[in-house]
């Protein structure tokens, strides 16, 4: 029986200044982690070694030339940048966000060409990278077959999800709309069916306003926008609930009673996520044929170069990206090949038919036939 072929990952190398490198490191210095995949590092050998020498981690890789010739049971170093890519710890630098920008840039061509399977992401400094919104946005653009993604931060306890992402607060309210939610919630429904193999999901909103508007004293978006969505989406078979004041949510730790739960903004669910998640959290980006992972902190200039950082988050980023992965194969397959009709029933169901009388010989034909 043919040996399977491990799942190739590409780890794109993030902010060059940042802690990117130092959770690769870490996490590949564990030779069963290449049991699990091919890993393809887009980045530099030359970057990677200088954070080896700052870090006193010597975690042997080997350098190739193109996304075809990565080899199992090898830490893969793919060279997307200029050698000579100056290197300032800890800071925010247009070299460090352009190499960034690079190493993504170059994965995602060889996504759309078939050089790998899944990608893993290393943190980045939005505001450093122009033009720049995150990458699901990024990568939405990238591939271009208008299908929307959805970010969702997960672990073993809590998944949550964004109605809106990177939006200043006092534009959250306007931006939130029924259809946005309606939207949200059912790519979030596919995703905990199709890719984390939740047979009947869960969710549960969350109200905008606190103490879900107290009917309209505090504001009228629970009655006027997100009660006619969990309605709706109620009606189409979705399993919502709601609308729950967050801070009682969380508070009570109601967030074990469901699978996923649909935040309106980014600090309400990023918050109480990053409170009891951040050092094994998952952002995970659900909707699109691309699947994506990332840990949930971000680039940590401050912590950069220290040897202080925990690599359970990007560990944990590549064991959901497997596991998604594996989990659409298995979903997918028992809709691939579908079983044909037995038998095809021939009608023509137009109103000239249903109405028309039957012609003397079509009757003297079925009165013979019977």
């Amino acid at each position: 029986m043919e040996q399977e072929r491990k799942i190739r990952i590409a780890i794109t190398q993030g902010d060059t200044n940042g802690v990117g490198y130092e959770v690769i490191l870490k996490t590949f210095s564990d030779p069963t982690m290449l049991e699990l995949c091919t890993p393809i590092v887009y980045g530099s050998p030359k970057v990677a070694a200088y954070h080896s020498k700052v870090l006193d981690l010597d975690v042997p890789y080997i350098i190739i030339k193109n996304v075809k010739e990565a080899r199992e049971g090898k830490l893969n170093m793919l060279s997307v940048i200029d050698d000579d890519t100056k290197i300032d710890l800890g800071m925010a630098t247009p070299e460090s966000a352009e190499a960034a920008k690079k190493a993504l840039d170059k994965a995602l061509e060889d996504y759309k060409a078939g050089g790998f399977d899944v990608l893993v992401t290393a943190p980045v400094s939005k505001n450093s990278i122009k033009g720049f919104n995150g990458h699901t946005n990024y990568i939405e653009n990238a591939l271009g077959d208008r299908k929307k993604g959805l970010t969702i931060l997960t672990n073993d306890d809590l998944r949550v999800a964004l109605v809106t992402n990177n939006v200043s607060i006092k534009d959250v309210a306007e931006s939130i709309t029924k259809q946005k939610i309606m939207e949200k919630a059912t790519i979030f429904y596919n995703a905990l069916r199709r890719d984390l193999r939740v047979s009947n999901p869960r969710i549960a909103v969350l109200a905008l306003n606190p103490r879900c508007g107290e009917d309209g004293v505090l504001g009228d978006e629970e009655q006027t926008i997100i009660n006619p969505a969990i309605k709706e989406l109620s009606e189409q078979g979705i399993q919502v609930f709601g609308p729950y004041a967050a801070d009682d949510f969380f508070g009570r730790c109601a967030y074990y009673r469901f699978d996923g739960v649909l935040a309106m903004y980014h600090d309400q669910g990023q918050t109480p996520f990053k409170a009891v998640a951040y050092e094994n959290g998952v952002r995970f980006t659900a909707g699109l044929e691309l699947i994506r992972t990332a840990p949930a902190h971000g680039v940590n200039f401050a912590a950069a170069g220290q040897n202080v950082t925990d690599e359970q988050s990007l560990r944990n980023a590549i064991y959901v990206a497997t596991d998604v992965w594996r989990n659409r194969q298995n979903y997918d397959e028992p809709y691939a090949n579908p079983l044909p009709k037995l038998y095809h029933e021939r009608r023509d169901e137009s109103e000239k038919v249903r109405f028309r009388t039957p012609a003397d010989g079509e009757v003297h034909n079925k009165v013979k036939q019977s």
